[in-house]
């Protein structure tokens, strides 16, 4: 069974977030910090780096509870950061991100050059720029030094991006548009 205190946060950070003004909040104050904070540590819309300087001062806790509550709405529905292991290391993205630029770079070189696939190639950059978006994504949702809020924005934003199914079973795509590439002739 919950005490009470965090019972209270519970309710505090499910909210809606314009509810936070209220003349009893400074008052709640001391009683309701640990609570709050460790709750929203445990729901990840608080990263534990941030507990330091998030609900420091009394004067600022109506103003931090809507910002709390503002991040359980934001991130509801958004993936917890545990899911982000199922996707490459940072390190590795990075690499797979530099390719995908090399080869953006490589279309825009060919495409004055060779008029006649200029949509062709047009297509490929469109591509190769969308998948730019998905795996800047998982490099994101990989960042250690991003705070939790942003990691998991960035895994909502991929779901989004690839599709459920795709997304839970770790099936990202290439990092380029591997259909564009031709044999040398």
């Amino acid at each position: 069974m919950l005490p009470l205190d965090y019972l209270l946060a519970v309710v505090l950070l499910t909210a809606p977030p314009a509810s936070a003004e209220s003349a009893e909040l400074p008052g709640m104050f001391p009683g309701l910090r640990l609570p709050l904070q460790t709750l929203a540590v445990e729901l990840e819309i608080l990263d534990p780096r941030e507990v330091r300087y998030i609900l420091a001062r009394p004067e600022d806790f109506a103003a931090v509870l809507t910002l709390l509550r503002r991040h359980y709405q934001d991130l509801a529905t958004a993936p917890t950061l545990m899911d982000a292991l199922r996707f490459p290391e940072r390190a590795t993205v990075n690499e797979l991100l530099a390719f995908n630029r090399s080869y953006r770079q490589h279309i825009d070189v060919r495409q004055p050059l060779e008029l006649v696939h200029w949509w062709e190639l047009r297509a490929a950059v469109e591509e190769t720029d969308r998948l730019y978006q998905v795996w800047d994504k998982v490099r994101d949702a990989r960042c250690p030094y991003y705070y939790v809020t942003v990691r998991r924005q960035a895994l909502k934003q991929l779901r989004d991006l690839v599709g459920e199914d795709s997304y839970y079973s770790g099936n990202l795509p290439p990092c380029v548009p591997l259909w564009h590439f031709r044999e040398a002739y």
